[in-house]
């Protein structure tokens, strides 16, 4: 049902969700935290509640023109005799940065849509991440916990709502989704990463590393497994291993926010500032 990396917003983007580890903490003082908005690329084929060629047209209007989006399912849900107008409105508004009321409707689709279980599911995924993006980590897990109650067999969905686990501290609870979600799914390099990060912050760095190698092995340039990778090596004294692969991430990705925080650890490093 649903396209990986399922995530929402328009624009080209990371590959996977960097805010784990820009707000599960990277080096002292912590960077400021990015917008969400920023980090949730709209995948090449989203879930929807419906097919065919109104939902076909909203969707191509969503990447070209939200609000002509959001004005085209207004105008289709009088004749609609299911889901997809409201599932128009409520991805295009999320396009056009409304991620509370995004999320709002996309839960209301995900309790009463027509869909089968699967569907509803999707519907509460993407709420999940319409959450985070409105900076509501709370309303998130919970989105989260409905869409698996629906489809508990989804790694993504574990995956989302360790993110917002982790948003909220709650890294031992997070780390139990990420060996769900692993379990599932053994070869999701950003389950690995965020699990990674979730056992750095549980002292668990050993472990971490473990996690971050498998990822890296998968995926050698993956810029937030090199941006943890350096991040462990540096909490174990490994000051050039962890400039290695700052600058390998730098070069390998030099636009993405995982950069910006590699500059950044790389800077204090040089500044002999504390890690934690």
């Amino acid at each position: 049902m649903r396209a990986l990396p399922r995530t929402l917003m328009l624009g080209a983007g990371v590959g996977t969700l960097v805010l784990g580890l820009g707000l599960w903490a990277v080096i002292e003082p912590a960077p400021p935290p990015t917008p969400i908005e920023e980090l949730l690329p709209l995948p090449p084929e989203p879930p929807r509640l419906a097919d065919g060629p109104e939902m076909d047209r909203c969707m191509e209007l969503i990447r070209s023109d939200p609000e002509t989006a959001l004005a085209h399912g207004r105008a289709w849900e009088p004749q609609d005799q299911g889901d997809g107008a409201r599932h128009c409105q409520a991805l295009a508004l999320l396009a056009l940065g409304e991620a509370r009321q995004a999320a709002a409707r996309l839960e209301a689709l995900g309790r009463t849509a027509r869909a089968g279980a699967v569907a509803r599911a999707a519907a509460f995924a993407q709420a999940t991440q319409a959450w985070l993006m409105d900076g509501d980590a709370n309303r998130a897990v919970a989105s989260a916990t409905l869409a698996l109650t629906l489809d508990p067999g989804d790694a993504a969905s574990y995956t989302d709502r360790a993110l917002a686990l982790g948003l909220l501290g709650r890294f031992g609870d997070a780390l139990q989704d990420l060996d769900a979600a692993l379990q599932l799914e053994p070869a999701r390099v950003e389950a690995l990463v965020f699990r990674a990060a979730a056992k750095r912050r549980l002292e668990q760095r050993q472990a971490a590393l473990q996690d971050v190698s498998a990822a890296l092995a998968l995926d050698p340039d993956n810029p937030e497994a090199l941006l943890e990778r350096g991040i462990l090596r540096q909490l174990q004294g490994d000051a050039a291993g962890a400039r290695e692969d700052w600058l390998r991430l730098i070069d390998a990705a030099p636009d993405s926010r995982a950069a910006e925080l590699a500059a950044q650890n790389l800077a204090l490093s040089e500044a002999s500032e504390p890690v934690r």
